[in-house]
């Protein structure tokens, strides 16, 4: 419990002393945010597979317990759309097409999501959510939104859900395109007009509101059921009570592998507008204290029958440009919410769900960057693969397991960078005391008869030892022959840390070397690899005068070693 409390933030505490000039901006703000956030949370469900009323039940939780555990003054967090069209696709496949058990099933998923986030923040494992790299998120974000896309396009033209794989949708759509309903499709089309030039026009007002409202009242002035049109139908009213999701006992595997996937994208866009918005108030525990409030978050919305959340860049940056400073403005957005739940959900009955859709496409077109792709692509191939693989692998293979092949690239990536470990030939840098650099770079650097100073310039470990000290063995080698005798210098002052088969290369290249006659010396050895290397023996193996602190009196002693030993 000491250390649940410990994250507890500042800017929470400091509610005991809240500035009065900040109560209009903070409560402004959250209406606002508020009348965003209700609308798409409405749509968030309808991706889920859901009632529409699990995304009402979503917000007041989450907002809550965000606004206890946050470290951000104005991160909103709730239904995302990564989150939303991930728990879908996983519930689908869990619950066979039961609705019954897709929304204890989705709440599930909330709650295994938060207790992963929970466990990992107390646990300080807030560094692991850096192996998702921009590259990464961008692709799967992409990937995302055109399944979103594609899923909604069928309710905005009135017509038949297909189903399958993304290509057999695609073929299905095209053969059933010319089978729109003329009338869903226009009243989709003005809504989705209304969206985007209202956006571009002012940008500050909830215009997913002014469709949401104007959709309604479309619908009853022009008796748009009677032509066709789909409605959402009834949305119970009332407010969300804690319970356990239902879930099948023998889904619990499935329910526990999603829930580790939720959590990851889940915390991915939040840590990313925590960032950008709180910069400030940044620091090395923020990751930590994120993963703990998004998990709470998480737990709070899966308890009250709500779906998993995460924090929303796009209504952050709203809630930021509205005036919030603190999370009043999240706590004034949940009371909102809990207000319409009581007092209004029954004005949505006659909601056209073609409306809907075009709030959620609206809502995540602008989650798209091509020219990140671009961007990507002239500054490092290797980030474009790696969005494109993202990118590719949600289409293909759906978004639990795009997420799966997204993460594995990222580790294979970084092992193989890790063991691309070059290995350079040290020279003395004149006119500059005791500088020493590759002559990789400057051939003209001094070197040292019968001496050879190697660097590797990344650090050595396991994956990478026998490789990047056979690399080393070679040149120490070459420089014998060619001086008639030598002593190696290596600099270990890239490798920071020591592992037990690393020390072991590193004892055998020691005993290979000296029986053909080179002596090795050891430089810039930090304190914790040195440790290490004494608990192993290799030191004593060593011997007396074989670890030096800087390159110059490595090879002052290797000089000497060598000219008591060359027989000219």
């Amino acid at each position: 419990m000491r250390a649940l409390s410990t994250m507890v933030p500042e800017n929470l505490r400091s509610l005991r002393h809240y500035p009065r000039g900040h109560l209009a901006g903070d409560v402004l703000a959250g209406l606002l945010v508020a009348a965003l956030a209700v609308p798409q949370s409405l749509g968030y469900a309808a991706v889920a597979g859901v009632p529409l009323v699990v995304g009402l039940w979503t917000l007041p939780p989450a907002l809550l317990a965000y606004a206890v555990f946050g470290s951000s003054k104005v991160l909103f967090v709730g239904p995302v759309s990564t989150v939303s069209v991930l728990s879908g696709s996983i519930v689908r496949v869990l619950s066979g097409g039961d609705p019954a058990a897709a929304v204890g099933l989705t709440s599930g998923l909330a709650v295994v999501a938060g207790l992963v986030l929970v466990v990992a923040g107390l646990l300080r494992l807030g560094w692991v959510a850096q192996f998702l790299s921009e590259p990464i998120v961008t692709g799967f974000v992409a990937g995302l939104v055109v399944l979103i896309v594609v899923g909604e396009v069928p309710a905005l033209a009135g017509l038949p859900a297909p189903v399958g794989a993304l290509g057999d949708r695609l073929v299905a759509l095209l053969r059933g395109i010319g089978g729109f309903d003329g009338p869903t499709l226009a009243t989709g089309a003005v809504a989705l007009l209304v969206l985007f030039a209202g956006q571009r026009l002012a940008p500050r007002v909830p215009w997913s509101l002014v469709v949401l409202v104007g959709g309604v009242l479309l619908s009853r002035g022009a008796g748009l059921a009677g032509h066709g049109v789909g409605t959402v139908g009834a949305v119970p009213s009332g407010l969300p009570v804690p319970r356990l999701p239902d879930v099948d006992p023998h889904l619990l595997s499935g329910l526990v592998t999603g829930g580790v996937a939720i959590a990851a994208v889940a915390v991915a866009e939040g840590l990313a507008a925590v960032r950008l918005f709180s910069a400030d108030d940044v620091d090395a525990r923020t990751d930590d204290r994120e993963l703990v409030a998004h998990g709470a978050a998480n737990l709070a919305s899966g308890t009250f029958g709500g779906m998993g959340v995460g924090g929303s860049l796009s209504k952050t940056a709203a809630n930021a440009s509205a005036g919030a400073w603190t999370q009043l403005s999240g706590i004034t957005a949940a009371v909102a919410t809990l207000v319409f739940l009581v007092t209004a959900t029954g004005l949505l009955a006659d909601l056209p769900r073609t409306v809907l859709s075009a709030v959620v496409i609206h809502a995540v077109w602008g989650l798209v960057h091509p020219s990140a792709f671009a961007r990507y692509r002239r500054l490092r191939r290797n980030d474009f693969v790696a969005a494109v693989v993202a990118l590719v692998g949600v289409l293909v293979l759906g978004p639990l397991n795009g997420l799966l092949v997204a993460v594995a690239q990222s580790i294979l990536g970084l092992v193989y960078r890790s063991v691309q470990v070059r290995v350079d030939e040290m020279g003395r840098v004149e006119d500059e005391k005791a500088a020493w650099g590759s002559l990789r770079s400057d051939p003209t650097r001094r070197t040292y008869r019968g001496v050879v100073v190697v660097r590797p310039d990344g650090p050595l470990f396991w994956a990478n030892a026998s490789t990047v000290l056979a690399q080393v063995e070679r040149m120490a080698l070459d420089r014998r022959d060619r001086d008639r005798g030598a002593t190696l210098v290596l600099d270990l002052e890239a490798t920071n840390q020591m592992d037990a088969t690393t020390c072991d290369r590193l004892g055998h290249l020691v005993r290979s070397l000296r029986r053909k006659d080179v002596d090795v010396h050891l430089v810039r050895v930090l304190s914790d690899v040195r440790g290490v290397l004494e608990r192993s023996g290799l030191v004593g193996q060593l011997g007396p005068h074989h670890l030096w602190h800087s390159i110059a009196a490595g090879v002052r002693a290797a000089q000497r070693a060598h000219r008591s030993t060359d027989p000219s």
